[in-house]
């Protein structure tokens, strides 16, 4: 199978076997081909040379709705769901079950009632997609899915957004699955999802296969050196730096049903990193502080001077920088070129006007300083990899001279050596003695790269972990509040 665009080959003659039952991950870096690869697989692209055979059959290309009706079905990692539809009307979009030339509601609910039971869904198909949960969305598409009677489910990175348990869920999902012997072929950068669940990984790299193992004869090292095409010496490199005064302080922070009186400290040169469930308040804190959301009651103190800060300009001036998780909605200009969005925080203004030559002398300053890969710092940044994209967010924050810097979920979306990159480049920060708070849903991010670890849970702190204490036990007992008289 190869894919062509205009000055790029996508996909390079790639041979691919999935058999039935088997949970097959295809891995490799940002851009190694492997979206390109399962849009081929799902007729959303048209491939430029290669065949497809289902069960030794030759199909041909026509189109999504096709590959459905062969039994191929695609879970994105940004869902294709109708919101203000009902969760029935979403898995049965297109192929409603009729009556008399009307859709029968009835038989529609019936059957999407059993197909949720099956992913393990106790919810009302009735109800909007809307008000669902991410988790419960991605099980809705992987029913979906089911409805088409799917002989080979694609996932795409589909943990990207989901807790510890959530995750657990859907592995039991995709377990009871490939028992009845559909496959499953899976997209992930968690290595130790790979490891996991994986019966067979093949690696991708620059569009091409470089290997396909069982998963008992790849170990981690070789994974990434098979991804990468080098070895990897760590993927959390933190330094040590040195932990100087108190630069922010947060007290009793509150908002109504969502923060209760959360207190926290952050150091000059200090990893302070968040942790909890999804929905326990973590990014809201964050935002809180930056201004971005109101709060009812708090106190804020910067380098031990009390500080309002009602709105994200005031938290850029006082020198406070936010990361989003959600880069792509919230943290970029996407339709914007690079040197664009590194100065939008702080235009380089002389005489009232943009100063174009001091933009693009920051711009390559930050390209070069940051190894920001861009054939142009004009490049619109909607066409660079995740990781690229990270950066450039993290280059504006660095050209505003922010003395704490937030970074919420930095790995999310971003393959293995920019994840490596991100963590060097956050430990050199560190290392400058600026104040970081690193919130992350992975827990070996926050127990390899952090000093100390603050738990939340529903809306308040469970507690704050010194470096000496950490495990992985502990702070899961805190952000699920287990054997609360253990921990103590």
């Amino acid at each position: 199978m190869s894919k062509q665009f205009p000055g790029v080959q996508a996909v390079n003659n790639v041979d691919l076997e999935i058999y039935p039952g088997e949970v097959h991950v295809v891995a490799g870096e940002n851009g190694a081909g492997k979206s390109t690869l399962m849009k081929l697989l799902s007729q959303v692209e048209r491939p430029s040379a290669g065949t497809i055979t289902i069960e030794g059959k030759p199909i041909h290309f026509h189109g999504p709705r096709y590959a459905q009706s062969l039994g191929i079905a695609m879970v994105y990692q940004e869902f294709a769901l109708a919101p203000h539809l009902t969760v029935a009307q979403n898995m049965f979009l297109g192929r409603e079950p009729m009556k008399m030339g009307l859709i029968d509601q009835a038989t529609e609910i019936q059957q999407a009632r059993t197909l949720l039971k099956r992913v393990g869904l106790q919810l009302d198909p009735r109800q909007l997609v809307s008000t669902l949960s991410v988790a419960e969305q991605q099980l809705v598409e992987i029913a979906k899915a089911l409805a088409i009677e799917a002989r080979l489910v694609i996932m795409d990175e589909p943990t990207a957004t989901l807790t510890g348990q959530e995750i657990e869920d859907l592995f039991r999902v995709i377990s009871q699955l490939t028992e009845n012997g559909i496959a499953i072929l899976y997209i992930s950068h968690r290595l130790d999802e790979i490891f996991r669940i994986a019966d067979r990984i093949t690696v991708m790299r620059d569009g091409s296969v470089v290997a396909t193992l069982p998963r008992a004869e790849v170990d981690e090292p070789k994974l990434i050196k098979l991804m990468v095409g080098r070895e990897l010496a760590n993927l959390y490199p933190k330094p040590e730096t040195h932990i100087g005064e108190v630069i922010l302080r947060v007290e009793g922070f509150s908002r109504a049903r969502v923060l209760h009186n959360c207190s926290f400290e952050v150091r000059a040169g200090e990893i302070l990193g968040f942790a909890g469930l999804v929905g326990a308040g973590r990014t809201e804190l964050a935002r809180a502080v930056f201004g971005a959301d109101p709060i009812d009651a708090g106190t804020l103190y910067l380098a031990g001077k009390r500080v309002k800060v009602k709105k994200p300009a005031r938290a850029i001036e006082l020198g406070i920088g936010y990361l989003t998780e959600d880069r792509k909605n919230n943290g970029l200009a996407m339709n914007l070129g690079v040197d664009k969005n590194i100065t939008l925080a702080r235009l380089p203004m002389f005489g009232g006007m943009l100063d174009l030559r001091r933009e693009r002398r920051i711009a390559l300053q930050a390209r070069d300083s940051l190894r920001i890969r861009t054939p142009s710092i004009r490049q619109r940044v909607e066409l660079l990899s995740g990781g690229n994209q990270q950066k450039v967010v993290v280059a504006r924050w660095l050209e505003t001279s922010a003395r704490v810097l937030f970074f919420d979920e930095p790995s999310r979306g971003i393959d293995v050596r920019a994840k490596a990159e991100m963590f060097e480049l956050i430990g050199k920060l560190a290392q400058e003695g600026r104040a970081i708070v690193m919130i992350s849903s992975y827990l070996p991010e926050l127990l390899n790269m952090c000093d100390r670890i603050l738990v939340m849970r529903e809306g308040r702190v469970a507690g704050i972990v010194e470096r000496e204490r950490f495990s992985e036990e502990l702070i899961i007992a805190l952000a699920t509040g287990a054997q609360e008289d253990k921990i103590a």
